[in-house]
């Protein structure tokens, strides 16, 4: 995109002198050195310079009469107007997706680099054998695909879009359901012929579990009731692959998600058991991003992607081989 041109139409009338007119391309630009708080990082999104792109935000605050941003040579950050500003803004960039997306203007080809965050383990299963697939689609979209168990900020990272499993705590993202996130309680053969099949979540205080991080309390819902069982064991780890090793050597029961053990479960390696005891709470894998407002092509291609490729069910659920492919 060139300063001299951009995909967000041009000036929206909302004052009778068009010299009070916003226009969305500030706006947005706005949103996002807020989000940001940088205004040259804001202004490279939109293909502008970084005097482009001042120059604009300060044409903005004339319009509207009132400074939106403190800046220092560092950082920006809203104004007390600026805050107010902004959620109206949210909602007047909301609006004019919607209409464009009802006119079928949303659907420009996907360009630019996408920077994607996502667990290590399930973007090397899952996500990773297609991303080939994704550019040969996109051919004019590159990607920076970041593989790590770290929970990392959007905005300060700059990450177009996150992959998160479980439960979502930040309330300030964008959140699509890609697939459901099942799990079950498993072992290996070797491991149940040796200390026996538990038949009712409480005969888990008796085994020895392998647990994820700090996640000792496996809730299950039973005939009398919901029942937490408090688990031990003598491996703690913070990585599902592990865990799964462990498992597939024999050692221990745990709690997984399908989409890490299912071609064991299909092949014998891994056994489920208490399966007439669902888990409490279930769990989803979601694609997450900072704002609704002019999400970009490249953004929603990738995520329209996966949820394509993963399917409903997704497939590792619905017995197809983790290597399927998406043409």
């Amino acid at each position: 995109m060139s300063e001299k041109a951009s995909a967000i139409p041009p000036d929206l009338p909302l004052a009778a002198d068009p010299r009070e007119r916003l226009d969305l391309l500030d706006v947005a630009l706005f949103v996002r050195a807020a989000q940001l708080a940088n205004v040259s990082a804001a202004g490279r999104e939109f293909g502008l310079s970084a005097a482009v792109a001042s120059a604009r935000l300060a044409n903005l605050e004339r319009t509207l009469g009132t400074r939106l941003l403190h800046r220092t040579t560092r950082r920006v950050s809203p104004t007390e107007d600026g805050e107010v500003f902004m959620a109206r803004a949210l909602a007047l960039l909301d609006a004019a997706e919607a209409a464009r997306a009802a006119v079928g203007r949303a659907h420009a080809a996907p360009q630019g680099r996408l920077r994607v965050s996502m667990p290590s383990s399930f973007g090397r299963q899952h996500v990773s054998p297609v991303i080939a697939a994704f550019l040969r689609r996109y051919p004019g979209v590159s990607v920076d695909l970041r593989l790590t168990d770290q929970i990392v900020d959007l905005v300060d990272a700059g990450i177009d879009v996150a992959i998160r499993i479980g439960a979502l705590k930040d309330s300030t993202l964008v959140a699509r359901r890609l697939a459901v996130n099942r799990r079950v309680i498993c072992a290996s053969p070797a491991y149940l012929a040796e200390r026996g099949t538990p038949h009712h979540p409480s005969d888990l205080a008796r085994h020895e579990c392998v647990i994820l991080g700090d996640q000792r309390d496996w809730a299950f819902v039973t005939p009398a009731g919901p029942l937490t069982v408090r688990v031990d064991g003598r491996f703690v780890t913070d990585n599902g692959e592990t865990i799964r090793d462990a498992l597939l050597a024999g050692f221990g029961i745990a709690l997984k998600s399908t989409w890490d053990v299912a071609p064991h479960l299909r092949s014998g390696a891994l056994v489920s058991v208490l399966d007439s005891y669902p888990l409490a709470d279930t769990t989803a894998i979601w694609a997450v991003y900072p704002s609704r407002a002019f999400v970009p092509p490249k953004t929603r291609a990738f995520v329209e992607f996966l949820g394509e490729h993963f399917g409903d069910p997704p497939y590792w659920d619905a017995g197809a081989e983790v290597e399927k492919s998406v043409r």
